[in-house]
């Protein structure tokens, strides 16, 4: 029993012994001019896995930094910073300092080291404030949606117009076609999606023979112009 807490004692008095307190500063900038500005911050290593507070004048200190390799970040509210890669060594030499790239691995280290203590400093602030957009009635009607419900609010105005000036027997078709239209979208809604498709097939195909014998009743017609014509010049 006295052996274990012998090897506890000396494998605890070993990890401090190897410690080392990180230390750095953060400089004000136009982008940060201040503590106040910073906010509530902390200087982290492994996303929080140590931490450190920072000062009115802009230094840290994260004590109790065991050998390894960390990457250091500023979890700021409002202010982005960069990241580094910190190597802490199990002898007295001083920690090493490099540049990292967040996603890059650790494994390969970059040739470019930087000085000691870590120097730091903003790079830009956020700005979470949107300005409220002013009212712009030209922008309102280059709206798509909004053309498509101006041209049928047109189609409603003139169509009574139009009513007038229709032929009867045309008009009785396009009732009896808005009859069978509203009819199959009715059964669609209910869920009846067969008798609503072949409801429409059917309008469909009405529509395609109309089409086809106003064709060829047009080219009789005009034949039997032309043919008049001929005996008339006769």
């Amino acid at each position: 029993m006295r052996i274990s807490l012998l090897v506890l004692a000396l494998a605890s008095f070993c990890i401090s012994t190897f410690a080392l307190d990180l230390k750095g500063r953060i400089h004000w900038n136009d982008h940060c001019k201040g503590l106040n500005e910073l906010g509530q911050t902390k200087v982290a290593l492994d996303n929080g896995k140590l931490h450190g507070g920072v000062t009115r004048d802009g230094s840290f200190e994260i004590p109790d930094v065991p050998p390894g390799t960390y990457v250091l970040s500023v979890q700021a509210p409002d202010h982005a910073f960069e990241q580094m890669r910190v190597d802490v060594f199990e002898t007295d030499s001083l920690p090493e300092v490099r540049p990292y790239f967040p996603g890059t691995p650790l494994s390969a280290a970059s040739t470019v080291t930087l000085p000691y203590p870590i120097q730091l400093a903003a790079r830009v602030r956020y700005d979470f404030f949107v300005p409220r957009e002013s009212f712009n009635l030209l922008a309102m009607f280059q709206n798509p949606m909004m053309m498509m419900m101006l041209g049928a609010g047109v189609l409603v105005l003139l169509m009574p117009m139009m009513m007038k000036n229709m032929d009867p027997e045309v008009m009785e078709e396009f009732k009896e076609r808005h009859a069978k239209m509203t009819g199959a979208g009715a059964q669609l809604q209910s869920g009846d999606l067969s008798g609503g498709l072949s409801q429409l097939f059917a309008a469909a195909s009405e529509d395609s023979k109309a089409v086809t014998s106003g064709q060829s009743k047009n080219a009789s017609a005009s034949g039997a112009k032309q043919r008049s014509g001929k005996g008339k010049r006769r």
